[in-house]
């Protein structure tokens, strides 16, 4: 794997953690209080919402992917 496919990559991954973090703050995963699945559901619900994140920046995400790898590239230039 190329270097700069290694950096667009943990990009990818900082953007979809990012989103997950938002998701979670708009209440997205969270178990209704009426007819909810659980502690099972309260268990695997990180799992969901990281999904939906990933898949969020696989469909072009907010553009904070491009602007770290843009950051990153360039630190990579200037210390080379």
């Amino acid at each position: 794997m190329k270097h700069e496919e290694k950096m667009q990559e943990a990009a990818d991954k900082l953007e979809a953690a990012f989103l997950a973090e938002m998701l979670k703050s708009a209440g997205f995963g969270q178990t209704p209080e009426t007819f909810g699945g659980g502690s099972g559901e309260d268990q695997f619900s990180s799992f969901l919402v990281q999904a939906q994140a990933e898949k969020m920046v696989e469909a072009g995400g907010i553009g904070l992917s491009e602007q770290i790898f843009n950051a990153l590239k360039e630190k990579s230039h200037g210390s080379s």
